[in-house]
């Protein structure tokens, strides 16, 4: 890596065992020079980090905090880290098996009362219950004193911590007992070798269950990567060759047939078909192809066989955007994520002072067998709390979430996006392209004294040549389709929010709005009752003048989309107040807000001003999401609390944008928000579900409930809770995999 220039790296986290981790492995990545950022996903282990720091040196820095680092560079890095991850769950569950084998007979025989007395014949087979627990702690919990002797080498600890402390106490004390049982009094002589398997039984297979189900909230990321394509069939010097997608080229000529996927972005040059597109979109029905079409890789050709020329390769690609797009949000924080970490970086020494409180209260206090209250209340304690239930309740519903607003063709730029987009009461709509189908046409035509129809046209036709604004392309075609001639202009000026300006045979022509022929003096009432009929059709109204003259007027309409009413509906339905905003005349858009029930209309605006209107709404308390598709959207679009871009749209929106829709339809900002308030709804029930089972189980394992009830925490239950708290999260978290957009239910 360039020492000198940013550059985001990603790496796979090794030896992580709790959400304490990590604030001390971004930590750990923050202290070398040159990182910008680094944000640890505690669900994925991994690291995603902005540094103009070399990768060695931020692997070093990972190391020397105890645990370890590899970056992840391609699709086969991850499907390495898949491969270890999958071997490290085969291998829990080995340990898991090893250790019930062990613990779980004698936890049956205590249970049944038939445990042989510790004295006499019966010492043997405790001595051997000390050796096969010890090849317990070993084998089966070999990684967590491990991983407890790094923490305390490192001057931390985390939930291996706990883990080695109450089980090693439980085999050390338990095999005291057994060497010199006169150490303690007679009612003290208990031991818990069964305890200590069971427990580490216990937590192995729970992190295998959260292993297996963590899995399942990159679902999304894999279904994208699927849509990668492995070869494509490029044309060179006339021939056909079969190679690897990583050799593909730029303006590479490369042959689709029928039913194969497109390998990387390009332009149609000969043929046409039908394009599934879905797997990217969200819509269904294909979209058709024909010579100057863009196509995308990873859709899938339908039917016809066409060439077409490679625009974007490897990581260019949109697919490959999309997916790195994704896996940034899935491992960002949002607000209520970083709180939890905060907390979850104080939770383990939290626990060790309670335990050693513990401790103190019932070796000063507790009644006999003194020796035996204060071993099993310790560790309890130690062993019932649970850091990664909290650690894990915010990314990993946040990984579902962005997946799932995947599927529906939504890309959420980062967590701070989704948790955010569920707080908006305000939707601002841009009006071209956005609720309109943003391909206009030209509707009517009205002369002014002695022009004629082709004059008008002919002239605003040849001042348009120059522009790029769908409402110049609109009445280009017009002319072309109606078979007029085009003059040439010179001197052309587009002036914004205004129209444009420039000289057709030596005369000065200007094509353009109310305020353009206002501010050129030029008299427009001749056509006031006119133009009042066309904007009540929703119309837009554009008038030419020629030297500074009323010539005649073109009135173009952009038809409405044909979901937009039901998904304004939809919005409205969900509480959220729904503002046109557009620098179209007025009547025109308040004909647009009529036929869809808009609730405000903002029109007339210039391009440069949509910014200062939607600051304008925050700053009378709403919570503004705003939509759009054009470059002069961007600036508003980066102002509004999150902003929608249509994914038709330009790139420059889509990069000022925090959430993406990759299809045209509104339905998308309605879906988008849908699934925000569904992923912080489950945020909040993971959050209370970790405090409380946090909040009420750690005074019950130390003991509160004694002094009134008489009642204790087996230490096996503790060991059970606290595997299956973290198991409960995961699982919670994945029910939004089941999330019904428009229904708005999981």
């Amino acid at each position: 890596m360039d020492a000198h220039t940013s550059t985001n790296v990603r790496f796979s986290i090794g030896g992580m065992s709790c959400a304490g981790c990590v604030a001390t492995v971004e930590d750990a990545l923050r202290s070398v020079p040159g990182v910008q950022s680094a944000t640890v996903n505690f669900a994925e282990h991994t690291a995603d980090v902005v540094a103009a720091a070399d990768v060695e040196a931020l692997v070093k820095a990972v190391r020397d905090a105890g645990y370890d680092a590899a970056e992840l560079k391609s699709a086969a890095d991850e499907a390495q880290k898949e491969a270890e991850e999958m071997a490290y769950y085969r291998a829990l569950l080995r340990k898991s098996g090893a250790a019930a084998f062990v613990g779980a007979p004698l936890f049956v025989m205590g249970v049944f009362g038939a445990m042989p007395v510790l004295s006499g014949g019966g010492r043997s087979f405790w001595f051997l219950v000390c050796v096969a627990s010890l090849f317990v702690l070993y084998y089966s919990g070999g990684q967590f004193f491990r991983g407890a002797w790094k923490s305390f080498r490192n001057h931390n600890a985390n939930m291996d911590t706990l883990i080695a402390l109450g089980t090693g106490t439980a085999w050390v004390y338990s095999t005291v007992i057994l060497l010199v049982p006169d150490l303690v009094p007679v009612q003290s002589q208990h031991v818990y070798f069964e305890a200590a398997a069971i427990i580490i039984a216990l937590i192995n297979f729970g992190s295998a269950l959260e292993m297996r189900a963590r899995g399942k909230t990159s679902e999304a990321i894999k279904r994208l990567i699927g849509l990668q394509a492995k070869s494509a069939r490029v044309v060179r010097n006339g021939v056909e060759l079969d190679v690897a997608i990583e050799q593909v080229g730029l303006d590479d000529t490369v042959r689709v047939r029928p039913g194969e996927k497109i390998p990387v972005d390009g332009v149609v040059l000969d043929g046409h078909s039908t394009i599934d597109e879905s797997m990217l979109t969200g819509e269904p029905m294909p979209v058709t192809k024909q010579i100057g079409d863009p196509v995308t890789g990873g859709t899938i050709n339908k039917v016809g066989s066409f060439l077409y020329k490679a625009t974007r390769i490897g990581q260019d690609t949109a697919l490959a955007r999309i997916i790195d797009m994704v896996r940034q949000a899935q491992n960002s924080k949002p607000a209520i994520g970083r709180l939890a970490d905060r907390i979850a970086a104080v939770f383990v020494p939290t626990v060790l002072l309670i335990a050693l409180l513990t401790f103190m209260v019932w070796l000063n206090f507790g009644p006999e067998p003194r020796a035996s209250y204060v071993l099993v209340t310790t560790m309890t304690v130690l062993i019932i709390a649970c850091p990664c239930a909290l650690g894990l309740a915010t990314p990993i519903s946040i990984m579902v979430g962005v997946g799932k607003a995947a599927e529906y063709g939504i890309l959420i730029r980062d967590g701070e996006a989704l948790q955010r987009a569920g707080d908006l009461d305000t939707i601002v709509l841009d009006k071209t392209g956005t609720v309109t189908a943003g391909k206009p046409q030209v509707v009517a035509i009205e002369t002014a004294a002695e022009w004629t129809e082709e004059q008008v046209l002919s002239n605003a036709a040849a001042l348009e040549m120059g522009s790029e604004h769908p409402l110049a392309d609109a009445v280009v075609q017009a002319a072309r389709q109606r078979g007029f001639s085009t003059p040439e202009s010179r001197g052309f000026m587009a002036i914004a929010g205004h129209g444009v300006a420039g000289q057709v045979g030596g005369r000065a022509v200007f094509f353009g709005n109310r305020r353009l022929m206002q501010r050129e003096r030029v008299d427009v009432s001749v056509f006031e009752d006119t133009v009042a009929a066309l904007t009540a059709q929703a119309a837009t109204p554009i008038y030419l003048a020629v030297d500074g003259v009323l010539a005649g007027l073109v009135a173009v309409a952009d038809p409405v989309k044909p979901d937009a009413g039901a998904a304004i509906g939809h919005l409205r339905s969900m509480g959220l107040k729904v503002v046109l905003l557009t620098g179209d005349v007025r009547a025109t858009a308040e004909a647009v807000a009529r036929q869809l029930a808009i609730d405000q209309v903002i029109a007339e605006v210039l391009p440069g001003d949509k910014a200062d209107v939607v600051a304008q709404l925050q700053a009378s308390g709403a919570v503004v999401g705003m939509v759009g598709d054009g470059i002069n959207d961007a600036p508003a679009l980066a102002r509004a609390d999150v902003g929608f871009a249509i994914g038709t749209g330009t790139d420059v929106a889509i990069e000022s944008a925090a959430i993406t829709l990759m299809r045209g339809s509104l339905h998308g900002v309605a879906d988008a928000i849908g699934i925000s308030r569904a992923t912080v709804r489950n945020i909040h029930q993971n959050l209370f579900g970790a405090f409380i089972y946090n909040t009420l189980g750690i005074p019950v394992a130390a003991g509160v409930l004694y002094p009134f009830m008489g009642v204790l925490l087996n230490p096996v239950i503790a060991g059970a809770a606290m595997a299956m708290s973290s198991v409960t999260v995961v699982f919670n978290a994945n029910r939004l995999r089941f999330y019904r957009a428009r229904s708005n239910t999981i």
